[in-house]
């Protein structure tokens, strides 16, 4: 490894690889594979533009020079912030060839969240767009750079599109245009080992800022595989990545990786609308694709106007928050295709329902594990296994499932068991068939269509207001949503409202999906027997849908 970190067992090691599950291979050489077996098929398209495997290979390596010329090498971290665009993939697969690990950040993230992305990986470098959503990328890093001072980490900033002007920043098309095309010796394949961090995943963060999750070549290639396995995916396969691509859904379940891996081609939308993603499916005959439970309604009011071809359309996932059992059912039928539920986790375990399951698991349950060889337990709060259908919460561990977050030690020591198994805080229930349902969540986390919103770090930026004297974030019920996002609030005068509030945690650097949907003023914080904010009681307080 090129960081310490927990990991698995000697014995569990040598087990996942008799298994077949850890093959001994990094992504470089996965790459390398597909284009020397696919050379001229179609892998990657992004609007006009195409790139076969040969031609995806060849510009892993330009890439790789590119950024190896700015001295990124093995084991460097560096943050990856773009929109849907080629150039995400592009530069996942240079940074790859380099042995150096891209960390996955989200378009929406602002200057907290990447800040805290650079300090705690020790980031190198930053890959960003110059603008996008109206939104301006450079100033962001010049802010996060301001932050971190001259003794920070952070040496370069890579711009897709114009840098504009800055000490640092460097146009990616520059850097990918000056350096030498052909592959050959100073193509870095060699250098990584498939038990390294490939790549560093996201956390929903539960205590405000997001974790790293440290994924390996061996076990996050297995994640994809065993998905790619379940969802019968091969050279045939056309699978249009319509949420972000920095999501391990999107990435790796099967997503990008799982389609590239089976010799078929990736589509990048960009945008998740219906109309985009419809026009995309009749021109590149898309037959996969992901979803989250918001985007359902409206692709299925848009499929009702009859206007497009989906013929080639023939497997529809959703995950990131449970699917209404009502959507489940209407999916299929509107728009022709076969519904596949999705529940996992980016620390590794990933339920998918089967393709030939009955109606009733499709519609009713999140899926089984994709492996053999993940281990379930559901339990009470005493850590006692209960028995199928009764609820509890979900313990796992396995072959593409973490053994500790990245340099997080103290976290470490709740958020596993001493016998390795990561407790999810998902609370669950266990079907006899193994696909379970999703109850809730332990941990106090808004899950608002697939974006996690910790509920402690806006509780303590909403108190930053100078009418707010407490707060606290509540999760409600939403039909579109899944859940939607509550702040109750005790004010000196008049409470602000959701425009304002939205307005001060923007100002304070977080990302406008934290912003709560709802302000509701009350008289005092209800508690606890033992003095904690009672958000049950709370809860209560507003009508459900």
């Amino acid at each position: 490894m090129t960081e310490t970190q927990r990991t698995w067992t000697e014995a569990e090691s040598a087990r996942y690889r008799a298994a077949g599950h850890w093959q001994g291979k990094t992504f470089g050489a996965r790459l390398r594979e597909s284009a020397a077996g696919h050379g001229g098929r179609v892998a990657l398209v992004d609007g006009d533009r195409r790139w076969t495997y040969a031609e995806l290979d060849a510009e892993a390596d330009r890439v790789a020079r590119g950024l190896g010329g700015l001295g990124i090498g093995r084991g460097d971290r560096v943050v990856l912030q773009l929109p849907n665009r080629a150039e995400f993939v592009l530069v996942w697969f240079g940074l790859q060839r380099l042995g150096a690990v891209p960390v996955h950040a989200m378009p929406g993230h602002r200057r907290r969240e990447i800040g805290h992305l650079v300090r705690v990986a020790g980031a190198v470098a930053c890959v960003v767009p110059d603008r996008h959503a109206r939104f301006d990328h450079r100033e962001l890093m010049r802010e996060v750079r301001a932050e971190q001072g001259p003794d920070g980490s952070l040496r370069h900033v890579v711009v897709v599109g114009e840098p504009g002007t800055g000490d640092g920043f460097v146009s990616f098309e520059a850097l990918r245009t000056q350096a030498p095309s052909a592959s050959g010796p100073g193509s870095d394949d060699g250098r990584a080992d498939a038990a390294d961090i490939a790549l560093l995943l996201l956390s929903g963060g539960t205590t405000g800022l997001p974790k790293l999750i440290p994924r390996t070549h061996d076990d996050y290639s297995y994640n994809a595989r065993a998905c790619a396995e379940v969802c019968a995916l091969d050279a045939r396969t056309v699978y249009l990545a319509v949420l972000p691509l920095g999501f391990n859904f999107t990435f790796a379940c099967p997503g990008v990786l799982g389609t590239l891996m089976a010799g078929g081609t990736v589509v990048v939308a960009p945008d998740p609308s219906p109309q985009t993603a419809f026009a995309l499916v009749e021109r590149e005959g898309v037959t996969l694709t992901s979803l989250t439970p918001p985007l359902v309604p409206h692709w299925m009011d848009e499929a009702e106007s009859g206007s497009w071809d989906l013929g080639s359309l023939s497997v529809v996932q959703v995950g990131g928050a449970r699917l209404p059992e009502e959507h489940a059912r209407k999916l299929g039928p509107a728009l022709g295709v076969t519904v596949q539920q999705v529940f996992g986790m980016a620390e590794g375990l990933i339920n998918l329902t089967r393709l030939d399951d009955p109606e009733d698991l499709v519609h009713a349950t999140q899926g089984r594990p994709v492996s053999p060889d993940d281990e379930v337990l559901v339990v009470d709060a005493d850590g006692r296994p209960v028995p199928d259908g009764a609820a509890g919460e979900l313990l796992t561990r396995g072959p593409y499932t973490l053994r500790g977050y990245y340099r997080a030690e103290e976290h470490n020591r709740t958020a596993f068991t001493p016998d390795g198994y990561y407790r999810s805080g998902d609370v669950v229930r266990r079907l006899p068939s193994g696909h379970l349902v999703v109850v809730g969540r332990i941990k106090d986390q808004i899950n608002r269509g697939g974006e996690k919103v910790a509920a402690v770090e806006v509780e303590e930026q909403l108190l930053a207001h100078p009418a707010i004297t407490a707060a606290a974030l509540v999760g409600m019920p939403d039909e579109r949503w899944g859940e939607r996002s509550v702040a109750f609030v005790v004010c000196a005068g008049a409470a602000p409202g959701t425009r304002e509030v939205a307005a001060l945690l923007k100002e304070r650097g977080l990302a406008g999906y934290k912003a709560p949907d709802e302000v509701v003023q009350v008289p005092g914080l209800p508690l606890t027997p033992v003095g904690k904010v009672d958000k049950a009681a709370l809860a209560r307080l507003l009508p459900r849908p």
